[in-house]
């Protein structure tokens, strides 16, 4: 429960903090999400967008992405008067801190488009008050920081604006699909800081994180080492993911479950078991990004970043892995041949189909001439908007296997896992399954009829 008792301070858990005037610029995940956990504790927060479209759909309840229990919180702050929304840069001019929150797209090159960062920068530096911390959160390469400060040194003086500002870096760590949790109750804050007061007025901000949360550490750190740690992170975890994946692949020539493997390799505490589950390839907005940005990092400074070339490598083959194997099992006789796809998000609990396995399959299974049914739970939109009449859309599990020849499983909504295999026999023309999540038992599929194959096994 949260009580305002001025307008300075808020009481939380019988605790007096202070309470923050914040600006997010940006409205996509990390704006969003990021936006609402600060209203959340009683700081008041609004959320700057030049999407004038957006902002007034926001404005009206309309929320642009799907994360679960985002609208709820969205709605519980804008009714406590903590969070708002408008496309006017004129509402950051009382902001203690103005965050950074807006898209860095690949580019051509691969590396980071930082075009709407420094858009922002520039943007801010007309509005901001003496002694306001930036703090970029979007995912940026290193060095940025700087970059932002000197564009808005160089605003500020073509404006003739004399005031001081402090710059800092706080990169985010949300999954897709759990954000809200993972905003409130992260294992880890990173702030890159220059100075000792930012420091600390950050520190602050996010103080009141801990009441729920005693394993939160917040590790204060300089701004290099702080965009370095987003980046290394995200790496890393694609970096698992293509090992398990190939060891997956080799698993299934040797003869090999890489389930009992991954579980084997997992009880190592020196390891531990996150990211060890074999699949068809990682997606989203983030890993394939930034792992080709550190490449393109690495290039720069004249560093070959050999093993994130292999991640990226093998991550190409497995999205592609799919396609084999139902190629295999037709002896490449794909044409005229109905394909469901069961899943288009990149993966469960969001719309995001961004880098999606499911994006890929398609449009090979498209240049084979093959029938497309597909079907997601929540990425139906996001899939006319790319696709359009390209293939076509069903209206639940059922409908989308209905005479099909084969069924391709790729993403592992939970809808997905509960249906009857002996249902996804009777309902196909054919009886060819492909599962790209390894979510059903082999032994039951086969005994239902099912020409069973996953991942690994």
């Amino acid at each position: 429960m949260i009580t305002i008792i001025s307008h300075s301070m808020v009481l939380i858990n019988n605790i007096n903090y202070i309470q923050m005037d914040i600006s997010i610029i940006g409205t996509g995940y990390v704006g969003l999400v990021n936006g609402t956990c600060i209203a959340y504790h009683g700081n008041k927060v609004t959320c700057i967008d030049i999407d004038k479209k957006k902002i007034e759909n926001l404005n009206c309840g309309i929320i642009p992405i799907y994360e679960p229990n985002l609208d709820v919180m969205i709605s519980n702050a804008i009714s406590k008067n903590n969070l708002s929304f408008s496309s006017n840069y004129e509402d950051i001019e009382d902001s203690d801190i103005v965050f950074i929150a807006v898209g860095t797209p690949q580019d051509e090159d691969g590396s980071a488009d930082l075009k709407y960062v420094l858009a922002a920068a520039k943007e801010l530096a007309k509005h901001i008050k003496d002694n306001c911390i930036v703090v970029v959160k979007s995912t940026v390469p290193v060095g940025t920081c700087h970059l932002v400060k000197q564009c808005i040194t160089n605003e500020l003086a073509s404006l003739g604006r004399h005031i001081q500002f402090h710059i800092a870096s706080n990169p985010e760590f949300l999954k897709e699909g759990s954000a809200i949790d993972d905003c409130l109750y992260a294992d880890r804050i990173v702030i890159g800081t220059e100075d000792v007061h930012t420091q600390l007025e950050l520190r602050e901000l996010y103080r009141p994180w801990s009441f729920k949360n005693t394993k939160l550490q917040i590790l204060s750190t300089d701004i290099k080492s702080s965009e370095m740690i987003k980046y290394t992170s995200n790496a890393m975890l694609a970096t698992r993911i293509s090992f398990i994946n190939e060891i997956a692949n080799l698993c299934e020539k040797v003869g090999a479950n890489i389930e009992d493997v991954s579980k084997g390799v997992g009880m190592d505490s020196r390891i531990g078991d996150k990211f060890l589950k074999p699949g068809c390839g990682y997606g989203g907005s983030c890993f394939p990004k930034d792992v080709k940005a550190l490449i393109k990092i690495g290039e720069e400074h004249g560093e070959q970043m050999y093993i994130l070339n292999s991640v990226e490598e093998v991550n190409y083959f497995q999205k592609r892995l799919m396609f084999r194997k139902l190629w295999n099992h037709f002896n490449g006789n794909l044409n005229k041949k109905t394909i469901a796809i069961l899943g288009l998000a990149f993966k469960p609990n969001t719309d995001d189909m961004r880098e999606a396995t499911s994006l890929v399959l398609i449009d090979m299974l498209l240049q084979e001439g093959c029938n497309v049914k597909v079907y997601d739970p929540i990425a139906m939109k996001r899939c006319k908007e790319i696709l359009g009449d390209k293939v076509q859309y069903c209206e639940g599990v059922y409908q989308c296997i209905l005479g099909a020849d084969a069924t391709l499983l790729v993403t592992e909504w939970d809808e997905f896992k509960n249906i009857p295999l002996s249902d996804i026999k009777r309902y196909m023309n054919g009886n060819v399954l492909i599962d790209g999540r390894n979510v059903y038992d082999k032994d039951k599929a086969i005994g239902c009829g099912l020409v069973y194959d996953s991942i690994g096994r």
